[in-house]
């Protein structure tokens, strides 16, 4: 587990720092998030998920803003709160079920995990939508 979220959070910034600045704000249509805004979802749905299979509030709070610096920080300390989060559960406490979610605590966090790489597919969508070349899969 600890293994893939430090992928993720390598491969997510990688992502994020591939779109210029300039294009932060870049939605291809108008009801869709921007680039930016995209990225502080992904921050914030770490906070959510991470946050929920401990029991704690998450450290990742709105508004989460659009721009490169202040979106790749938000995105950094949520990944890296993730693995703190990660590196306390021992393999018992993966299959401890957190009824409110009616989920295991592993199911959860493969739930979030999952959100993470579908937003991150949308945003190599909006780099190749700019004529860049995203990051290489990593797994």
């Amino acid at each position: 587990m600890k293994k893939h979220w430090a992928t993720s959070k390598e491969f997510t910034l990688a992502v994020a720092n591939a779109m210029p600045e300039a294009y932060y704000g870049f939605k291809p249509a108008h009801q869709e998030w921007s680039f930016g805004q995209t990225i502080g979802f992904i921050a914030g749905v770490n906070g959510y998920y991470c946050s929920s299979v401990v029991g704690e509030t998450s450290p990742i709070q709105g508004p989460l803003r659009g721009d490169k610096a202040s979106a790749i920080k938000v995105l950094t300390k949520s990944f890296d709160y993730c693995a703190e989060v990660v590196s306390r559960l021992g393999p018992a406490d993966l299959e401890k079920p957190r009824t409110e979610q009616q989920l295991t605590v592993r199911e959860l966090l493969w739930s979030g995990f999952t959100s993470i790489a579908h937003h991150r597919a949308q945003l190599e969508v909006y780099l190749k939508l700019k004529g860049i070349k995203p990051p290489d899969y990593r797994f």
